[in-house]
């Protein structure tokens, strides 16, 4: 066969293996990454033999992270890298250091290699890389790349990255005397001082005016030859200046971020980024012998075991030292505690200079290929292991919730909405705020963003809106309402799960991304829920019958009436089974608990829109399981609760405390001869810093029931517990009764239950 043809078999091979593992990955909920790995390994040279050229498809599959990490500069915009330079450069030095240096200790220690410290420089220096593409890839899977955790780790891993350069400037003198490896080394920083600094001037002069020449011609075929022809020439050159290919392709995507046709370009690039990316996977995959790995397999598995729990013993209070929460920290240990894929670079580069033998390089590429398998195991584990943590009270003090990095210096403290999110949709929903003259705050975490909201006049909290404290701050407590407009689904339920826990009368719109997200939603509390794709084939089909002669009124009553039913007629059928299976996984990310419905319960024969069991408590009901075995998931309102229920439940621990004692009777349930209505006290309330029992409602045969305070229930409350601005109080009793404590109460803001 053709040399030539050869190769484009070979491509065609691996890409369609890749295709192939990927989707087997996905049919069985595991991360396609897996897939891709898995795939390379089938029919590489270890595996059946598919692929002869593995040198050639290894050096296009270089495309796969240069673009990864173009699109990653794109995104990771020097505003928001500056926001991390401290952790980036002090963190990410710091761990590299501290990580070189154990190692040569723990060689010393062990008498491992008889020459010291070369050898263990260079086996420390493999240790101290994480991988960019693996991480990266499970960051965006989950668009994680904008979160604190997230920024953390990428920040780290671009001065890993940047340090490859300036090990491989090393290696080779790590026999030399120290004089000449000092001069490799200051030569190595010259050629990274010179690249800076010619990307900077080039990304002021050069950059912006040839990319608007680009959008000038309208041509998307120029502009995006244009714009890869940039990315790879500079990726070229850093390979040439003796740094790697993919900084230089990073270096490219942050000088163009900071254009206005940055969110153009990545919208170009992320297919080929995608498709380069799964073939660099499969690539890596092919380098892993299945083989070796079994007849080692407790060596390296003790090998992996030792990897992951050192860098994450040297990583995560690396983090915490440079402030951020203990939760931000943990994670960024977890996802950075892997061997990196460039160190497969290191480690031919050091099998070339007889650094190592063949049998330590191979134990070098199993170790590093099972970190690099296990890994998204890990990361989709994290939210699981916090679960479990915030259930230990010893431990919950420790996982505080992020504060606000940022806040504007005038924010609106009653009566505003608070709008989550400022993409296009979250920009869109502020300027029409904004035209009634509506005060508005938004949310976000990205710097970019806050620094448009910065420009424009908007009031602002920077931080992540599924902190509580973020919440407090943005005055979730007081807002006339709240627009929740995320990307990604996970976020979107914390963070209206939330926020009703600090307001539970929240007027709250949500956007769902995914239909099969919108009964989650209003099950959790939404007032209304708004899927973008249905409200514009809503919208279209109510031009043209409108177009075609029917009445109006008819039109938006039929329209209306699909909203009113949570779009089901637009919905594909899905089975129980499939609809039972996604709320699973939905409410993997909250704290949930089946709740067996003791008997006697007062519960029992009422209606869910009766009990109204997330108003008085803060718990969201997702599902009922029946004594027959018969499963009821997102129940509505009409459904009743039967003897021998089991309750899915999800909220905070308190939460769900207070719905133990809910069911058991211990707090007010609505009944026929008995009103209940809840009371908020407000600055100007009469009854402000009184206690129960100067307050004596009693001798109305009224009892105070419950108490709300700052998102947590509490059931029969003390009678010496003084009112504070924002308390909510239940109260029941006759409607009679009720009505005589208006005076007292000044009962404007009355909530009638049921």
């Amino acid at each position: 066969m053709q040399e030539d043809f050869r190769l484009i078999v070979d491509l065609v091979s691996v890409l369609a293996v890749a295709a192939c593992g990927g989707l087997l990955a996905a049919l069985v909920k595991q991360p396609v990454l897996l897939g891709y790995l898995i795939g390379g390994m089938i029919v590489g040279p270890a595996g059946l033999g598919l692929i002869k050229e593995v040198i050639q498809v290894e050096t296009l599959a270089q495309f796969g992270v240069a673009f990864l990490l173009f699109a990653l500069g794109v995104e990771f915009s020097f505003s928001e890298l500056k926001k991390v330079q401290a952790i980036a450069l002090g963190g990410g030095g710091l761990q590299i250091t501290l990580t070189i240096l154990i190692t040569v200790l723990l060689c010393g220690v062990t008498g491992a290699w008889d020459v010291l410290p070369a050898k263990g420089v260079f086996l420390g220096s493999i240790l101290s890389l994480s991988s960019t593409a693996v991480v990266l890839k499970c960051l965006m899977e989950r668009n994680e790349t904008e979160t604190p955790h997230g920024q953390v780790m990428l920040g780290i891993l671009v001065v890993q990255d940047l340090a490859l350069g300036l090990m491989l400037a090393v290696l080779p003198a790590l026999h030399e005397p120290p004089e000449v490896i000092g001069i490799a080394v200051l030569t190595a920083l010259l050629r990274i001082g010179l690249f800076a600094a010619g990307a900077v001037a080039a990304g002021i002069w050069l950059i912006p005016p040839l990319l608007r020449l680009l959008a000038r011609t309208e041509s998307k075929e120029l502009f995006l030859l244009g714009v890869v022809a940039l990315c790879l020439g500079i990726a070229l050159l850093t390979e040439y200046l003796g740094l790697s290919i993919e900084m230089g392709a990073f270096v490219a995507g942050l000088m163009i971020s900071e254009v206005e046709y940055a969110d153009q370009t990545l919208t170009y690039v992320e297919p080929l980024r995608d498709i380069f990316a799964s073939l660099f996977f499969a690539a890596i995959g092919m380098l892993i012998d299945p083989v070796f790995l079994w007849n080692n397999l407790e060596l390296i598995l003790a090998l992996v075991a030792l990897v992951f729990v050192g860098k994450f013993l040297i990583i995560t209070p690396l983090v915490k030292l440079f402030r951020y929460p203990l939760k931000t920290a943990l994670i960024a240990g977890l996802g950075l505690a892997q061997i990196g894929e460039f160190s497969f670079v290191l480690a031919s580069e050091g099998q070339a200079l007889g650094l190592v033998s063949r049998q330590i390089y191979l134990l070098i590429l199993g170790t590093t290929a099972v970190t690099l398998v296990i890994t998204p195991f890990v990361l989709r584990l994290v939210p699981f292991l916090f679960n479990f943590a915030e259930t230990m009270p010893w431990l919950k003090p420790y996982l505080e919730e992020e504060q606000p990095r940022d806040v504007s210096e005038e924010l609106p403290s009653k009566d505003h909405v608070v709008v989550c999110g400022y993409g296009r949709v979250g920009k869109n929903l502020v300027k029409l705020l904004q035209q009634h003259q509506l005060p508005v705050v938004v949310i976000d975490q990205s710097e970019r963003r806050i620094q448009q909201l910065r420009d424009a006049g908007v009031a602002y909290v920077y931080g992540n809106c599924v902190s509580l404290h973020v919440l407090e701050t943005a005055g979730v407590n007081h807002a006339k309402g709240m627009a929740i407009a995320l990307p990604d689904p996970m976020s979107t339920r914390l963070c209206l799960k939330r926020a009703l826990e600090l307001c539970p009368e929240l007027d709250l719109v949500v956007r769902a991304t995914q239909d099969k997200d919108i009964e989650m939603l209003y099950q959790l509390g939404a007032r209304e829920v708004v899927q973008p794709e249905f409200e514009a084939s809503l919208e279209m089909a109510t031009y043209l019958l409108t177009d075609v002669g029917l009445s109006p009124a008819v039109i938006q009553r039929e329209m209306q009436q699909i909203r009113n039913d949570h779009y089901l007629a637009l919905r594909p059928e899905r089975s129980a089974t499939e609809v039972s299976r996604d709320l699973r996984q939905a409410t993997l990310d909250l704290n949930r608990r089946w709740y067996p419905l003791p008997s006697g319960s007062p519960l029992i024969g009422m209606s869910l829109e009766e009990a109204d069991m997330r108003y008085l408590t803060g718990a969201s009901l997702m599902a009922i399981r029946r004594a027959n075995g018969e499963e009821i998931d997102y129940p509505n309102n009409q459904t009743k609760l039967e003897a021998g229920d089991r309750l899915l439940v999800v909220g905070a621990d308190e939460e769900l405390a207070a719905l133990a004692e809910f069911a058991l009777g211990r707090a007010v349930v609505p009944g026929e001869n008995s009103a209940c209505q809840w009371i908020t006290v407000n600055a100007d309330s009469p009854v402000l810093s009184k206690t129960l029992v100067d307050l004596d409602v009693r001798q109305y045969e009224v009892e105070v029931q419950a108490i709300r305070r700052d998102g947590k229930f509490i059931p029969s409350p003390e009678g010496n517990m003084e009112l504070r601005d924002g308390d909510q109080i239940l109260l029941c009793g006759s409607l009679s009764s009720l009505n005589q404590l208006q005076p007292l109460f000044s009962l404007n803001n009355i909530l009638p239950l049921g």
